[in-house]
């Protein structure tokens, strides 16, 4: 993309970030009344099939995922004008998808601004090693590294770590007002979850919302990985890095089928929300086909996304994500080379 385009691609983005309260209630009541009506269909449906409830669980799970979109939107105050209307409606959203307002709005705020920066890696991203950092990391920091990026852990076992255990605490650091966020998000779960099992039995409870957290949760961190992690993503030291840069090219158009982009609030035009945060989700789309050179970005599909399930470490040479195995023709043709030279 050239200079002059980049230079110029927040300013053209600038009129889709005023929230519509009309779309943002119309949202509200098309993703939370049919995710609550699935959830008390799912468990009506125990007493025919569980299969039927899985069925069920499923179409759930993708309108949790649009909840989060609601919530993610709250926390860059851009699904309403007022911030306290977004603090409430974030808050409340947060309790339904196990995520403390103030603990994660702070992390993906830091995640915006260093993003695709080599130098700021940490906070609010997926663990990536460059080629060189791993061949001279430690042992067990390879075993850890293989470990957290094995597709089982990540999205299987992901869901349980960051929604079920990390969330539930505070960071070092945290002011007293995200602390006690932090707090009112726990009780609202825990008060939740323990109405429902008053009123349905804990077992009933456990069996409609374990596959609805499950299967939210790994849809949840596959669409995080794949909008970061595909082979010409972008990547430099903090001295070369620039922002517009890396949420056009480090940010990936992942191009979904029309339901499934609406289940997942249009968050497949990542390039978009990481140029500007303030546009909300149900703008997101318009701002890109307003916007020509934001159509020329990288695009992945459904089918084309799974090759990214090989990629394991940032190549800064070649300025690719490359696998495991590019470590093993790395040595190769070393080994070649020196030969061909003794």
């Amino acid at each position: 993309m050239k200079e002059q385009n980049l230079r110029t691609l927040r300013k053209l983005v600038t009129p889709y970030e005023k929230s519509d309260l009309q779309k943002s209630i119309c949202q509200i009541i098309n993703t939370l009344v049919p995710f609550f009506l699935l959830w008390c269909l799912a468990y009506k449906s125990l007493s025919i099939s569980y299969f039927l409830t899985l069925a069920i669980s499923v179409v759930a799970a993708g309108f949790l995922v649009r909840t989060f979109i609601i919530f993610h939107d709250c926390c860059h105050y851009s699904f309403f004008k007022n911030r306290k209307a977004n603090r409430i409606l974030g808050t409340i959203t947060g309790i339904l998808t196990l995520h403390p307002f103030d603990h994660w709005s702070h992390d993906h705020s830091v995640h915006h601004a260093t993003s695709s920066n080599l130098d700021k890696r940490g906070t609010g991203d997926i663990w990536v090693l460059t080629v060189e950092e791993y061949k001279k990391a430690s042992t067990k920091t390879k075993i850890m590294y293989r470990l957290y990026r094995n597709p089982f852990v990540m999205f299987m076992i992901g869901p349980i770590y960051v929604f079920g255990i990390t969330n539930r605490f505070n960071r070092k650091g945290a002011k007293r007002k995200e602390r006690m966020n932090t707090y009112v998000t726990n009780l609202g779960i825990v008060t939740l979850a323990a109405l429902l099992c008053w009123v349905i039995g804990w077992q009933n409870f456990l069996l409609v919302q374990v596959p609805i957290f499950m299967i939210s949760g790994s849809l949840g961190i596959w669409m995080f990985y794949i909008q970061h992690t595909f082979e010409d993503s972008y990547f430099e030291e903090d001295e070369h890095w620039e922002y517009v840069k890396a949420a056009v090219e480090g940010s990936s158009f992942y191009k979904l089928p029309k339901v499934m982009q609406w289940l997942t609030g249009n968050i497949g035009f990542h390039h978009v929300h990481h140029l500007s945060p303030r546009v909300p989700n149900y703008k997101l789309e318009k701002a890109h086909n307003n916007t020509e050179p934001l159509q020329n970005v990288p695009t992945i599909t459904l089918a084309t996304s799974l090759k990214s399930l090989k990629f394991r470490l940032w190549d800064e040479e070649g300025k690719k994500f490359v696998g495991f195995s590019h470590l093993k023709k790395a040595s190769k043709s070393q080994v070649s080379a020196r030969l061909g030279t003794d």
